[in-house]
């Protein structure tokens, strides 16, 4: 097999059509490149070169030869390129685990700075509950994700990306749809689309905190705030939601503010284990940290 040496001398050689000047240019004598041809030749088993006292020409098989010298010449050095890019962080692959609101929330946004500050990254997402982000990131099938608290802060660094209200959504033909807002007591005797205490723990443990409710008046428990919506919109009750679920545009839902609750209690974090190595996600959450001050 031929080397990359004896690639970068017989192209040297072929563009030059002179040893010496070749020879001068790759910072080496003459003797040991025309070796590094004839080891050349012989490995290929054909003529690359016609060459004499005076000349040097390409055979046809060179002419051709010098085409696939050059692609070679080029992958091995994209490569090398690569891997220290790699190494690096500002090539390689960050694997992003993403709550669904995360999705018309704070996501595409983060993504599009990402992409325009290192577009050789690439982002791997993972529509994943905040229990199962924690899991993955536990495993190393995650590299960061975007999550609800708690999590454990010895083990995981984080950072908030959003805080945001939390609004009632309605039907838009129910009596509460042209309030301005609405109080807990409007609610008393509302069937509620409520979140799945397991599945969705953070926003269940979110909202019974800050509101409270009648387990009797719950008739839906589920884990994604668009199937909520569903459920509203087809009038089989009203769900509490965060404040950019109102960006999905669902027909037939309306928005109200719910009086007496904090401005913006619901929170999204970035969230990755403190002892995470790989380069990429570090140099991806500098530019993020940096951006975000």
């Amino acid at each position: 097999m031929f080397t990359l040496d004896q690639l970068r001398g017989f192209v040297a050689v072929a563009e030059e059509l002179h040893f010496g000047r070749a020879a001068e240019r790759l910072r080496m004598t003459q003797p040991p490149l025309s070796r590094q041809i004839q080891k050349l030749e012989r490995s290929v088993g054909v003529q690359l070169l016609e060459r004499d006292n005076r000349t040097v020409e390409l055979t046809t098989a060179g002419a051709a030869f010098l085409t696939e010298a050059r692609r070679l010449l080029g992958l091995a050095d994209g490569a090398l390129d690569h891997v220290r890019r790699i190494h690096a962080g500002s090539a390689g692959t960050v694997r992003i685990g993403f709550t669904a609101t995360a999705a018309f929330g704070v996501l595409p946004s983060l993504l599009n700075r990402v992409g325009a500050a290192h577009p050789e990254i690439d982002l791997d997402l993972h529509e994943l509950v905040t229990r199962d982000q924690i899991d993955g990131l536990l495993t190393g099938d995650l590299d960061l994700g975007l999550a609800r608290p708690p999590f454990d802060t010895t083990t995981f660094a984080s950072r908030v990306l959003q805080r945001e209200a939390l609004l009632l959504a309605v039907p838009t033909t129910h009596r509460l749809a042209t309030s301005r807002s609405v109080s807990a007591e409007d609610l008393a005797h509302e069937p509620l689309i409520m979140h799945a205490p397991t599945r969705a723990r953070y926003f269940y443990d979110l909202v019974v905190r800050l509101i409270p409710i009648a387990e009797q008046n719950v008739v839906h428990s589920v884990s994604q705030v668009l199937t909520m919506l569903w459920l509203v919109a087809a009038g089989r009750g009203v769900a509490f939601v965060p404040e950019s679920a109102v960006r999905l545009g669902i027909e037939g839902v309306t928005h109200r503010r719910i009086a007496g609750l904090p401005p913006a209690p619901v929170e999204l974090h970035l969230l990755w284990l403190r002892e995470a190595s790989n380069p990429a996600l570090r140099m991806l959450l500098d530019d993020v940290l940096v951006a975000d001050r």
